[in-house]
């Protein structure tokens, strides 16, 4: 299999670096610059992503028939990668990645014609309803309940983790509408705003004093039956194609192999004593030589799937593969930027995260959120299916046992 990008492939690529040339502001990328976390700043994401609606780019994975570009694998392969060499900032991508592709599959007509237009334009913003307090990994052990009042569902209970909700505007969410039979049965897929009266959101902050995620609070909240996604009861079939695009895709190693730069830009610049650097340390040269190693090797792997998938082959268990060994390799990278900041890993300046900001920063500019996004990827092999998880995936479907 031919691994290289050929002549219509490059050409794409060489497009799309001119469009991030011209596109890619100095506060656009400063604040991606200055990404702590998962998600990059609101305005500058914001601003990029309606740069990217204008262009027609931002549902990249969409169909032509959806108002998507109708991109290859391939194509949209190389997009992910040049974006994230090129340090634009981390979306929003529950719109476009995760609810846009169940309306288009499983929605009715008048929920395409009023969600897949803002999601399309980046006018909607989207967080997750389907972790619960007290569930851990058994998603269908939900107790959030929904009961019918005519044309309506009163829903109370709780969501947590909730990514996002406190700049939300929707919530895709499972509740429960039986408690009859399995606990994967009686599930339902519901659509709201989250102005919607009854809806308490309360920050968590993490270890790594970010506001990435919420405890969400559902009093007697009153939502028309309309904007359930699917049949009454069937919602786990509905959470399950959603979960597949929250785990899967193949493009994981774009944004290793940025971190793995920006990484190698740290050891060119930390000094060691005597006027050396720590790129000239012998043991952290092979350090970084195990990490390209990894990085490459990941990246052949997604280019091997993108083949295939080109060719319009199966590309079996292979997300799970990418998503167990993209970030625990991201994770390794991360951990080794940590490192070679040294001390410098210790001060705590959140304000220096701001866009514009006027902070004179304790550590070297290339290494103010190495800790943050250090601490905060700890959650890398646990988000979108844990590491167990995966290896399970793995064992049953690739090694057959």
């Amino acid at each position: 299999m031919d691994l290289n990008l050929n002549p219509n492939d490059l050409a794409f690529r060489d497009d799309v670096r001119a469009f991030l040339d011209e596109n890619l502001t100095d506060d656009i990328r400063e604040g991606a610059r200055l990404t702590p976390s998962v998600r990059s700043p609101l305005a500058p994401s914001r601003a990029w992503g309606k740069t990217l609606a204008k262009k027609g780019w931002l549902c990249h994975a969409w169909p032509q028939e959806y108002g998507g570009p109708g991109w290859s694998p391939v194509q949209r392969y190389i997009f992910e990668s040049e974006c994230a060499l090129a340090g634009t900032p981390v979306l929003n991508h529950m719109g476009r990645k995760m609810v846009g592709p169940v309306v288009m599959k499983y929605g009715s007509q008048a929920q395409k014609d009023e969600y897949l237009p803002g999601i399309l334009n980046d006018d909607l913003l989207w967080c997750q309803g389907y972790s619960e307090p007290g569930a851990g990994s058994d998603l269908a052990s939900l107790q959030t309940s929904a009961v019918s009042d005519g044309d309506d569902y009163i829903i109370n209970g709780s969501k947590i983790w909730t990514t996002g909700a406190h700049q939300a505007d929707h919530i895709f969410c499972l509740v429960r509408t039986s408690s009859d039979g399995k606990s994967q049965e009686g599930i339902s897929f519901v659509l709201f705003r989250m102005d919607t009266p009854g809806i308490t959101v309360k920050p968590i902050l993490t270890f790594a004093g970010d506001h990435d995620f919420n405890q969400v609070f559902f009093d007697d909240v009153r939502v028309p039956k309309a904007n359930r996604v699917g049949e009454e009861n069937k919602g786990w079939t509905v959470a399950k194609y959603l979960l597949e695009f929250e785990r899967g895709g193949v493009a994981y190693s774009p944004q290793v192999k940025a971190s793995a730069q920006k990484l190698a830009e740290i050891a060119r610049q930390a000094p060691v004593g005597g006027g050396a650097k720590l790129v000239d340390d012998p043991d952290f040269r092979r350090k970084m030589s195990s990490l390209e190693i990894q990085v490459t090797a990941l990246e052949m792997s997604e280019r091997r799937v993108m083949g295939a998938l080109s060719q319009g082959q199966n590309p079996g268990p292979a997300s799970s593969i990418f998503k167990l060994r993209g970030s625990e390799v991201y994770q390794a990278v991360l951990e080794a930027a940590v490192k070679a900041i040294a001390y410098y890993a210790n001060p705590y300046q959140p304000e220096a995260y701001v866009p514009g900001n006027n902070v004179e920063t304790i550590a070297p500019d290339e290494a103010v959120t190495a800790s943050s996004l250090y601490f905060n990827q700890r959650a890398a092999t646990i988000y979108a299916g844990s590491s167990e998880v995966q290896r399970t995936i793995i064992a049953k479907h690739v090694l057959g046992l």
